[in-house]
């Protein structure tokens, strides 16, 4: 089942990000930002367990970023991922966002999923905030993908 993530969903959501940071296939996420953007999350759940989760964060107007995209490794292949992307999608819609980007090492995922490869370059400095965090700073090896919205 998809859902918003709430407060009581922050441990899990760290523990499956955090899986994938340990691979250096992610950003880590500190507990404190998970509280802070708890609201950005979508989670899917199953038996009483999340098994994935998905963040959109709004930058601008018309631009906001899929982020933090996890899914147990047991759980891969069954159309979590999409449904958790569906969801974040249609909340841009909602919110009257036109174009959503995403950062992965999954590029194949996404462009099964409507995206199309993009140079970083083209995407607005603002987005780079969060990448100072990261240890690959400023030699970023993630595949830029974007998505136009209707």
């Amino acid at each position: 089942m998809i859902r918003k993530a709430t407060v009581k969903d922050v441990d899990s959501i760290k523990r499956i990000i955090n899986y994938y940071a340990d691979l250096d296939q992610m950003l880590p996420r500190s507990v404190s930002e998970l509280y802070e953007s708890v609201r950005n999350f979508y989670v899917y759940e199953m038996g009483g367990e999340v098994v994935g989760c998905c963040g959109l964060q709004v930058l601008w107007v018309d631009l906001a970023e899929v982020l933090s995209f996890a899914i147990l490794p047991e759980y891969r292949g069954k159309g979590v991922g999409t449904m958790l992307l569906d969801s974040c999608l249609d909340d841009a819609r909602k919110l009257g966002v036109t174009t959503v980007f995403t950062l992965t090492y999954a590029p194949v995922f996404f462009e099964k999923n409507g995206f199309s490869r993009v140079d970083k370059s083209s995407l607005p400095h603002k987005i780079w905030s969060g990448c100072i965090k990261c240890p690959k700073f400023p030699d970023c090896d993630e595949i830029a993908l974007s998505m136009k919205l209707s």
